[in-house]
């Protein structure tokens, strides 16, 4: 069997892609080879691509996630066997193939209720969201919490998951149609436009208080501009820089009491236990209907477009690529 595998020469834009056709290895003791039938894409990878997250060397094949059917077992194995649906996330990255040999104990095995689709669009970013709603902060009936970018493909999980929960959702999305998607995952309030002043609209919608936790993936100025949003005692939590590097933080803003976190699902996910435990509670999550609609389908090949199509900010929801 062959593999097609998307190498990253070296970090960069969009050009430093290049696809190769190889022979598949066999699975070495305690692994399976998976024949991938969608792979997720995340914000993850483009850190990974312009090596703001290095890689270890290049090249190099990113990728932290995808669905799909065992193809081989290698020895020791005994909880897969070949046809098995199965889906992974995390570390180590290398997702950017048509298979690939994992550690079984990676590998979670996929109900008949989802398609391999859903689980590679959904699955880090449920695993995600399970360690910003329950591990980082514990999100719970009656909280008031703001997500950015509420559309996209963790925002909207983290939407859908946060209402679960019973809390109120302050969402910011870039245009009214994104603002429609947003409301449709459950959004209580939406604030809508890149240049809201959406620090004056959190206090309004919650009489001056300030939200119990803000998430915040879009980095820049904007990370500032969240703890200013977060009641005193609650938390801003940064999880990516969609929109720049994130300037030095003064202590003196997290007066009075607030906390500042900056979690890593990729970190979580390091320990074998805390990656099952959130990778089947992000399958249960998935089951109920806390997925991630995908926003588009790119074959492989084009993973430069589908690059292009993440950074630009166009797409809503999920970006999967298709072997």
């Amino acid at each position: 069997m062959t593999d097609q595998i998307v190498w990253l020469n070296v970090p960069g834009d969009i050009n430093q892609f290049h696809v190769e056709q190889r022979q598949c290895d066999s699975p070495g003791d305690g692994e399976i080879r998976v024949r991938h039938e969608a792979i997720g894409t995340n914000f993850l990878d483009i850190y990974h691509r312009k090596g703001i997250y290095p890689m270890p060397s290049h090249p190099a094949v990113i990728g932290a996630e995808a669905a799909g059917i065992v193809e081989a077992v290698g020895s020791g194995v005994s909880m897969f066997e070949r046809g098995d649906r199965v889906a992974y996330a995390g570390p180590p990255v290398g997702a950017y193939r048509s298979a690939r040999n994992i550690a079984a104990e990676r590998a979670i095995k996929l109900p008949d209720t989802l398609s391999a689709k859903t689980a590679a669009s959904s699955l880090l970013k449920g695993m995600t969201a399970y360690m910003l709603l329950k591990k980082t902060y514990d999100v719970r009936a009656g909280n008031h919490v703001l997500i950015h970018a509420a559309a996209g493909g963790l925002g909207s999980i983290l939407v859908r998951w946060a209402k679960s929960l019973g809390a109120t959702v302050i969402g910011t999305v870039g245009s009214s149609e994104k603002a429609a998607l947003a409301r449709s995952c459950g959004a209580d309030h939406l604030i809508v436009g890149r240049g809201a002043d959406f620090v004056a609209e959190v206090k309004r919608l919650t009489n001056g208080l300030g939200v119990d936790v803000a998430y915040d993936g879009i980095g820049g100025d904007t990370l500032l501009k969240s703890i200013h949003s977060v009641r005193p005692f609650g938390m801003a939590v940064t999880i990516g820089q969609a929109a720049g590097a994130i300037p030095p933080v003064p202590v003196e803003e997290l007066r009075p009491g607030k906390a500042l976190c900056h979690p890593s699902i990729m970190a979580w996910c390091a320990d074998v236990g805390q990656y099952r435990e959130a990778a089947l509670a992000a399958i249960g999550a998935m089951e109920s209907g806390i997925v991630s609609q995908i926003g588009a389908e790119y074959r492989l090949a084009d993973v430069a477009k589908a690059h292009e199509e993440m950074e630009s900010g166009r797409a809503a929801g999920s970006i999967l690529l298709i072997p």
